[in-house]
């Protein structure tokens, strides 16, 4: 059975590496287009309305501009109980942990927060007008990506 996995790119794509969550969306696209039980949603700054995508999924990767500890442009990929602790345990790991932490309480309200769950994480250098992330940011999206199609494989094959 093919697990139905969701990838949420969170982010303004007006505000430079704010927008990185998009922009890892818009280059995975190419590469999953033919993938028929993985969605790509452009989660946006958050909204209420994204807890139904999330409940329907079997697993869910989040994609971030977050204020992990390290360099500009550096990822991490928190996992399952570890996103979770860093969702709840730094209120200003993200410029949306308030919202997707009530979408987290949301979906676990409902019963299904997904047991497959990671979130890539990429610390941003500049979060000021522009349409483009700086270079450190921007250097981060391939191997973002590279993580992203792991971790999707990687359930799958689970399932």
């Amino acid at each position: 059975m093919k697990t139905l996995v969701l990838v949420l790119g969170i982010g303004n794509t007006l505000l430079t590496d704010e927008g990185v969550g998009i922009h890892v969306l818009q280059a995975l696209a190419p590469e999953l287009a033919n993938w028929p039980d993985v969605t790509l949603l452009d989660g946006g700054t958050l909204s209420f309305t994204l807890a139904g995508p999330i409940e329907d999924a079997d697993a869910l990767i989040v994609v971030d501009a977050a204020n992990i500890k390290s360099e500009p442009g550096e990822w991490a990929m928190l996992k399952g109980d570890a996103m979770d602790a860093f969702l709840m345990g730094n209120r200003k790991s993200t410029v949306h942990e308030v919202g997707l932490t009530d979408l987290r309480a949301i979906a676990m309200l409902a019963g299904h927060w997904p047991e497959k769950r990671a979130m890539l994480a990429i610390r941003p250098d500049v979060v000021d007008w522009g349409e483009f992330p700086t270079p450190a940011v921007a250097a981060a999206i391939p191997p973002a990506c590279a993580a992203i199609v792991e971790q999707i494989r990687e359930w799958q094959h689970d399932a």
